[in-house]
């Protein structure tokens, strides 16, 4: 026997298409920022000035800026003080940002570099001192500036053209 029940067909119900709601966009804070700054420093002050050294037992100036740049912005400049120096547009002193590069001639011969802070401080490795803050118109410091430079993050191309760069300017180095 065939029954059949009165019944209508059960309803289909379409669940909506999930709404893509886009995360909450908030501008990302300067990589270079003074409280970036001044937690790396609290990281490395008083680490001792070594030539050449790239640790915590002691650091030299521009293996300092390699690190400060890596762990900060999260990419990697050259070693050198002569490779770093090549990098960037060149920015008068009145116009300096935080996170630019300020260079100095220590000697006729001796290059110094270190990272503007702002209000005129710059963070350095220090052969006196190890890492520490100073100031631009210190009474050692300001007679010797030499020229600062901004740096933006490289591509890859421009990275493959700095690696060129600074293997020249190392061969010119080595003459």
């Amino acid at each position: 026997m065939f029954l059949s029940a009165c019944a209508s067909p059960p309803a289909v119900v379409i669940a909506p298409k999930p709404m893509v709601v886009p995360p909450m966009l908030r501008p990302e804070p300067p990589k270079w920022s003074e409280p970036n700054l001044l937690s790396f420093h609290d990281q490395w002050k008083g680490t001792p000035y070594r030539l050449g050294g790239l640790s915590r037992n002691g650091v030299d100036c521009s293996g300092f800026v390699y690190l400060a740049y890596l762990n900060i912005v999260g990419d990697k400049l050259p070693r050198t003080v002569n490779s770093q120096r090549i990098l960037g547009k060149e920015i008068p002193r009145n116009q300096l940002k935080t996170g630019d590069l300020v260079f100095f001639k220590t000697t006729r011969t001796v290059r110094h570099v270190g990272i503007y802070m702002g209000n005129d401080r710059f963070l350095h490795a220090s052969t006196k001192k190890g890492v520490k803050i100073s100031s631009l118109n210190n009474i050692y410091w300001k007679p010797r500036f030499w020229f600062a430079k901004r740096l933006k993050n490289p591509t890859a191309e421009q990275n493959m053209s700095i690696a060129s760069l600074v293997t020249h300017v190392e061969q010119q180095d080595n003459l």
